[in-house]
């Protein structure tokens, strides 16, 4: 199946590259298509936010990086090293370097142990803690979080915000090089929101961390991240610097993303607004340009050739045959 074309990746400095990735899931008889052929790079210290509504793929593509599940096919290179290829132990020893942090902070703890254990476990489990707490006690206090107070407590006694900040200090301890957020706030409040975002920003300034960060709210994620990549259903459409997304959004669906920000910067022309709608079912997607079917610009190119990424400024690619320029 076709992608968005790799003409977007840059090659250089990239600590992460996936291409041309596939994941697949059955369903009854027919295999759906979560993510089709999307690629990536992401540089050292940099944050590549991933945006799209439910159901566009983003999340299959981030565990996909993990491979948790192993993708259809695609390439997955983390430095260099080809994750795909990996297997038993050689796909353990990569878990150090590159770390999850999930959307929901209270299911993806166990709610038996103590806080001071679930950090621990990672190091423990690779032999790198030696006995030694200080480096626990420092991943909690690095997240906000007094060890004397809170080591010894379960999951159950924190907030939703306190959890996810004990997620956090979870990956923080294996000292990785890569973290990837999946909707690491969509299930906290608006004002908890904001203290985990700036608390991701503390922590890759103060440990040169390369963050992956999924959202479905273009409002969280332009704030957050270096360059922002656009998903509809299991595609790319576009990808920008944060700031050049938001001021010159090209592609329709990008720009129905950002007109449905309250008190966004952007607001649909009456044309536009007639080619919202519900997304088609990802077991049957459309022909061609897979938006087409909600999109006041398409026409009969729209469905028979799918769009390919391609640049339109410096550093921004977007794969539509009709773009806002």
């Amino acid at each position: 199946m076709a992608g968005s074309g790799t003409a977007h990746l840059r090659g250089t400095d990239e600590i992460l590259r996936v291409q041309d990735l596939t994941v697949t899931y059955p369903s009854g008889r027919r295999t759906v298509h979560a993510v089709s052929g999307v690629s990536f790079d992401v540089a050292k210290g940099e944050t590549l936010g991933i945006v799209g509504e439910s159901g566009c793929g983003k999340s299959s593509a981030a565990r996909a990086v993990m491979q948790l599940p192993r993708p259809a096919s695609g390439s997955v290179r983390l430095t260099g090293l080809e994750l795909t290829d990996l297997r038993g132990e050689a796909l353990r020893r990569t878990r150090q370097r590159l770390q999850m942090i999930f959307q929901d902070p209270i299911s993806s703890l166990n709610p038996r142990r103590r806080v001071r254990d679930i950090v621990a476990e990672g190091p423990r489990v690779w032999g790198s803690l030696n006995g030694d707490a200080s480096r626990i006690d420092e991943a909690l206090e690095a997240v906000g979080l007094d060890p004397a107070t809170s080591a010894g407590r379960r999951p159950h006694e924190f907030s939703g915000g306190q959890c996810q900040r004990i997620s956090i200090a979870r990956a923080l301890a294996l000292e990785p090089e890569v973290i990837i957020c999946d909707e690491p706030v969509s299930a906290l409040d608006v004002s908890v929101q904001a203290q985990i975002l700036n608390l991701l920003e503390d922590l890759k300034a103060r440990y040169g961390l390369t963050l992956v960060f999924i959202a479905h709210d273009l409002a969280v994620i332009k704030n957050v991240s270096d360059r922002v990549l656009v998903m509809y259903l299991g595609k790319t459409c576009e990808l920008a610097a944060g700031a050049d997304l938001v001021e010159r959004p090209a592609h329709p669906y990008t720009r129905a993303l950002l007109a449905s920000v309250p008190r966004g910067p952007l607001r649909l022309t009456p044309d536009e607004e007639t080619g919202t709608g519900e997304p088609p079912s990802p077991a049957a997607p459309p022909s061609g340009c897979r938006f087409r079917t909600r999109c006041p610009r398409a026409d009969a190119r729209c469905a028979s050739e799918e769009p390919l990424m391609r640049p339109i400024g410096p550093g921004h690619w977007v794969a539509c045959h009709h773009p806002t320029e």
